[in-house]
């Protein structure tokens, strides 16, 4: 099971599997980061991988004590699901 990695240069999170990436792409604010899109190629449809990629990138994002705005449906979504998280919203 690959793990989600930080790519500051891109300015997103991803996460590789069979040599597909998906990721979440974000951009720095004031005090915290703005989650703009996630992306899943067609090819890792249907396998959990969004939520595998959320899950990740939330938990580093946790660890690293830094906030986020959600501009992405996916992540509003996965939130609501998922309360837990909520803790992280700017």
């Amino acid at each position: 099971m690959s793990e989600i990695r930080r790519n500051t240069e891109a300015g997103r999170f991803e996460l590789e599997v069979d040599g597909h990436t998906a990721f979440i792409e974000y951009r720095p604010a004031d005090n915290h980061l703005v989650l703009v899109h996630t992306e899943v190629p067609s090819a890792l449809g249907g396998q959990g991988i969004g939520t595998r990629l959320a899950r990740g990138s939330f938990d580093l994002l946790r660890r690293s004590g830094e906030k986020v705005e959600l501009r992405c449906d996916f992540l509003r979504r996965f939130v609501e699901k998922h309360p837990d998280y909520r803790d992280l919203l700017a």
